[in-house]
């Protein structure tokens, strides 16, 4: 930075940018130069492959709801009041004793949220909830399923 004075001998202190911004534009250029080598080591690397979710397994108890409120346990209809029984009763024959609830979108918190107390309250360690709404079309064939029953 150089100080010089003017005419009227009082010092001029401005910065002259013109240097600065030639600096820049050539940096910018280089950048704009190498950036496509670096894209090109991307190609090198095997990115692994994940799974967005896992398959819900019958060796587990799954509760269904649909959007009247009626409860399926492992595809059978069951009361709300006997579900704290019916879990209790088939943990010890699960593989793995979890919960696994699907239940219509329409289908209120609170309905799940007594599922989940029934859950706790036969002890289970572990709740699923399905990522994946029960479609119009399991809620059918459950009520299809159960007609005779």
């Amino acid at each position: 930075m150089a100080i010089s004075t003017n005419k009227k001998g009082k010092m001029f202190t401005e910065i002259n940018i013109t240097p600065l911004t030639d600096i820049f534009l050539v940096l910018l250029i280089i950048m704009m130069v190498v950036a496509p080598t670096f894209q090109s080591m991307d190609n090198a690397i095997t990115v692994p492959e994940i799974n967005s979710g896992v398959a819900i397994e019958e060796e587990k108890a799954v509760v269904a709801i649909t959007k009247d409120g009626q409860m399926y346990l492992n595809g059978a209809p069951i009361e709300e009041d006997k579900l704290v029984e019916e879990l209790v009763a088939i943990r010890y024959y699960l593989e793995k004793p979890e919960v696994v609830v699907k239940a219509d979108e329409k289908v209120k918190s609170a309905e799940i949220m007594k599922v989940m107390n029934a859950a706790q309250d036969a002890e289970y360690k572990k709740l699923i909830v399905a990522g994946e709404p029960l479609s119009k079309k399991e809620q059918k064939d459950l009520k299809e399923n159960n007609q005779g029953v």
